[in-house]
Formats: C-alpha cells, sequence, structure tokens
C-alpha cells in the first residue's frame, strides 16, 4: 500500500524536528516539510488552508472553529510559555506590581493571539486586572494579522486602539505612549517577520525607563505552576478538514508520530545543550525539578485542565461566541489519548 503524501507548515521546533527531518516518521504517511515562522503559518493556513497538516495558534484556532473553519486539531502542544510573565513597564506609568496596570495602556502584538489571551486571563484571574479596565493597543495591521483571516472585531466594551503604522510596541513603550508591553526579556522576542518592531532600533530611546512586570521570571512561573499544574499552551496542529474526512486515521498516526518525536527530542536533549552555556545543564536540571521532566504533555486526558482554562478565558474574553468543548476541538480519534 503507498504511503499519504500530505503537505506539512510549522515553525522549527526541537520536539518537532525529527518529524520535519525524517528522523522520525509518521506510520504510512510522507510529510513534505516547510519552515515558516508561526505568524505567517498562522495567516495562510487561517486564510487559504494552504497546507494539509500544519501548526496552529491555539487562540485562532478556537476562534476559527467556532466560526466553522475546516479543520480539525490534534491534542499535540510542543509551544508553551509563561505569557503574562513576559511584560515589561516604563517606570515613568506609576507601575510598581502587576495589579498597578488597571487604568494603564498595555500593548499586544495581535489582541486575538494566544499570547495576549493568556497575558489577559492570568493577569485578570490571578492579580485582578480586568481587560475592561486597561486601554489596549494592538501593532498588527489588519490585512496581515489572524484577525484579519478570522473576521476578528474587538469585543464590546473592551477599549481597543490600533498602533500607528510608523510605530511599534517597542518604540511606544520606551517612549512612554504605552505603559506596558510584552518586550521582557532580550528585546528581539517581540521581533518577528511581520511585527514592525523589526524596523525599531534597540537604541532608539531610554531603555534604562523599561522594566520587567516580573524581574524573577522563573519565580513567577514556579508559582503558576504550582497553582495550575501545567505551562500555558501556545501552538497546537491541525488536520485540513478534506484531509481528515477522507482519511480519518491520519489524526492517530500523526499524533503517535508526534509523541515519538518529543520522545527523541527529549531523550537527546542533553547532548544538544550549546556548550556555550556553561551552566545548560544545570538549567536543565532545574527546570525539570521545577516543571518535571516533560513540561509538555500531549493528549487530552494530562491537559484537561490547560484546555479547560484556555477555552473558558477564550470565552470570558469574548473571542467565542461560547465556551468550546473538548470533543468539538480535536478528531474523535484522539480524544482517548
Amino acid at each position: 500500500m503507498s504511503e499519504l503524501t500530505l503537505s506539512f507548515i510549522s515553525n522549527f521546533n526541537e520536539r518537532v524536528e525529527p518529524l520535519m527531518n525524517g528522523t522520525i516518521k509518521a506510520d504510512g504517511i510522507d510529510l513534505i516539510p516547510t519552515y515558516s515562522h508561526p505568524s505567517e503559518t498562522f495567516w495562510r493556513q487561517l486564510k487559504f488552508q494552504e497546507f494539509q497538516v500544519g501548526e496552529m495558534s491555539m487562540s485562532s484556532y478556537l476562534i476559527a472553529r467556532s466560526r466553522g473553519v475546516d479543520m480539525i486539531a490534534i491534542p499535540v502542544f510542543p509551544s508553551r510559555r509563561f505569557f503574562h510573565a513576559e511584560q515589561s513597564y516604563h517606570v515613568d506609568s506609576g507601575v510598581k506590581e502587576p495589579g498597578d496596570l488597571v487604568g494603564k495602556r498595555i500593548g499586544v502584538g495581535e489582541y486575538q493571539q494566544t499570547a495576549a489571551l493568556w497575558a489577559r486571563g492570568v493577569l485578570d484571574h490571578d492579580f485582578g486586572v480586568s481587560q475592561y479596565k486597561v486601554d489596549w493597543y494592538m501593532e498588527r495591521t489588519d490585512e496581515l494579522s489572524h484577525g484579519g483571516a478570522t473576521g476578528f472585531t474587538p469585543p464590546p466594551g473592551i477599549s481597543f486602539h490600533r498602533i500607528p503604522a510608523e510605530k511599534s510596541l517597542a518604540s511606544m513603550l520606551v517612549n512612554h505612549e504605552i505603559d506596558a508591553a510584552p518586550i521582557a526579556g532580550h528585546l528581539s522576542r517581540a521581533f518577528n517577520v511581520i511585527d514592525r518592531s523589526t524596523h525599531i532600533r534597540a537604541s532608539e530611546g531610554d531603555w534604562s525607563k523599561v522594566k520587567p512586570l516580573f524581574p524573577d521570571q522563573i519565580a513567577e512561573a514556579k508559582r503558576f505552576f504550582s497553582k495550575y499544574g501545567f505551562v500555558p499552551v501556545n501552538h497546537t496542529y491541525t488536520i485540513r478538514g478534506d484531509v481528515y474526512r477522507a482519511h480519518p486515521e491520519v489524526a492517530v498516526k500523526l499524533y503517535d508520530a508526534f509523541v515519538e518525536a518529543k520522545a527523541y527530542a527529549i531523550e537527546t536533549l542533553p547532548e544538544c545543550i550549546p556548550a556555550a552555556l556553561v551552566f545548560g545543564p544545570e538549567y536543565l536540571a532545574m527546570t525539570q525539578e521545577i516543571l518535571g521532566h516533560d513540561p509538555f504533555p500531549y493528549g487530552v486526558k494530562a491537559n484537561l485542565a490547560m484546555l479547560d482554562t484556555v477555552t473558558s478565558y477564550s470565552h470570558e474574553q469574548g473571542l467565542t461566541p461560547r465556551k468550546m468543548k473538548v470533543e468539538e476541538l480535536f478528531a474523535k480519534e484522539t480524544l482517548d489519548r
């Protein structure tokens, strides 16, 4: 029996790379990989569904699925971060701690993106910063945004603004035109192939006035993980609807291959620590002590708390008209995983 050939688009991710480069193969499936930055990938997939299998923003997927977009996810979540802990603030804003963001101007790369979804949810539930008591400033232009592909409109009651085309989150924050934005750590985290931040030099403005909202991000991550038991998900992977209907078996075959690829990555991780990171092995040990041996669990069962939280946040924030159910988000063949 000949193999089924499927086009596959994804960013580089060490937990997915063994599947991308052919070290791990899905049973009976020949994947033709394309590497792409997530921002571009999601826009292309939401607007055109060019690829049969692809990486997808979790938040944008919830929105797209609620609106009937013809794709189905498998419970694979290799990209996760503590997004709320990446906020920085301008010292002239009067902000000293997270709760002080009430009434302030906060920038987001894109309002509907998963990073912003998690940041709003955690700031609200853990620090009392209601999404309705903040002025939101969005950087990404409509024609290049995920929202432009899904028909996003600002939820009722939200104070929503678009950043002018000649500016960015970075330039607005350093010049105190907004009070906070998710650019903690190295500024390049906010710079990607679509966002206008790529054109803003870090030397423009007094960056000594920009400080991290959580100076000890590891301590904040430990607090969050101790309370909730998971690292917030960023992306998942989807199968185009026509492919899934014609070949429903691909859902489990792809899921199993993703699991095998991640296991391979975990096994070989100590060998991949760059020699320049002198304390890399110690950092790995500390990470595993805080988050466990595998901070990136796959499957529905291991992610019920996370899925309940992210679907609740999406509905609370007006991105989806109702709380989406797990069984309508993932291929039915994978629900027992």
